[in-house]
């Protein structure tokens, strides 16, 4: 790495792995800003289901749950945000656990157009009258690539894979193999010293106690009711991105009247370790990644320091390179 660069952290990991507590640690020994890559941490009024934190993060609490963010408004916004931070004098720390924003920030998304809000009010107009599967039809007749990788009725992708179609007459498909082939150096990767650091257990089983332990935990706070705030809303409809986050979405049905409360928590759970497990699906394909194992909770600060050090600066003797970091 050019050690001229500005350094740029990346700390990424499954849900309930430690994420946010490693990177306030970090945050008050590194002297870094944290920005915040979570696709439910920019709702205001999600506050109890998406483990908010009460430690000061960028891109949080800046979208209003009635309005769709996606990767594309991330990428420009957690540019706009490192740049502040570099300006300050201070290193920004990525820290969450939404890996396509991970990915679309590192690597990029600069052919994908943005939303189309005329095309999306369509695409939900006819899924209302039709069914999703209906949608998904209309997808595999001019992406079937698309069609084959989205379930019927996952109504956020399959939306967004026909609206990048119609919006501009190119295929999800085609978007992403342009991007597999022939690409550049990203620019994020040119202008930073980026380290990339990815945090779990090694027992998965701890994994799942922690996801179990947290969502009582949250359910004691009052999450049921926070749902019920956003549920009783009426210009927030099921199908926004808000209303499907892992959780929500469980809770809501059962508002709804589709299971009982305690379905409903079970379903919940199961639904944020198959969260948990997809991102780690995610994490164990990512390149020039750094693994700090949380089974000894003593040692974790001082191991992703040492991770960071060593790759922030492979030629400085190791306390040269914490130094110079602080």
């Amino acid at each position: 790495m050019n050690p001229e660069k500005p350094l740029l952290i990346c700390l990424m990991g499954p849900t309930a792995s430690g994420k946010t507590d490693l990177a306030i640690e970090l945050a008050g020994h590194l002297n870094c800003e944290l920005v915040s890559v979570d696709s439910a941490l920019v709702y205001r009024g999600m506050d109890i289901g998406s483990a908010k934190p009460d430690y000061p993060h960028h891109l949080i609490d800046i979208r209003d749950p009635s309005h769709a963010y996606s990767a594309a408004d991330f990428v420009v916004d957690a540019n706009q945000a490192t740049a502040d931070i570099i300006a300050r004098g201070k290193t920004p720390l990525l820290v969450g656990g939404s890996m396509l924003y991970f990915k679309a920030f590192l690597e990029g998304l600069d052919e994908m157009p943005g939303a189309d809000p005329a095309v999306r009010a369509e695409i939900a107009d006819q899924a209302a009258t039709y069914g999703w599967p209906y949608i998904h039809q209309q997808l595999s007749e001019v992406d079937p690539g698309s069609a084959a990788r989205i379930h019927p009725h996952h109504s956020q992708r399959l939306s967004r894979a026909l609206e990048v179609y119609r919006s501009g007459g190119v295929t999800l498909t085609e978007l992403h193999n342009r991007g597999a082939h022939g690409a550049s150096v990203p620019e994020v990767l040119e202008r930073y010293r980026v380290v990339q650091l990815a945090i779990c257990p090694v027992d998965r089983a701890v994994l799942h106690r922690r996801i179990a332990r947290r969502f009582d935990l949250m359910m004691a706070a009052g999450f049921l009711e926070e749902v019920r705030g956003l549920w009783e809303r009426q210009d927030l409809l099921p199908e926004l991105p808000a209303a499907r986050a892992v959780g929500y979405r469980q809770l809501w049905a059962h508002l709804d009247g589709n299971c009982t409360l305690e379905a409903a928590v079970r379903n919940g759970v199961t639904a944020t370790r198959r969260l948990a497990k997809r991102q780690l699906t995610w994490l164990r394909k990512w390149s020039n990644i750094e693994w700090i194992y949380t089974d000894n909770v003593g040692n974790v600060v001082k191991n992703a320091e040492m991770q960071i050090a060593s790759q922030a600066s492979s030629e400085a003797p190791l306390e040269v390179a914490l130094n110079y970091l602080r």
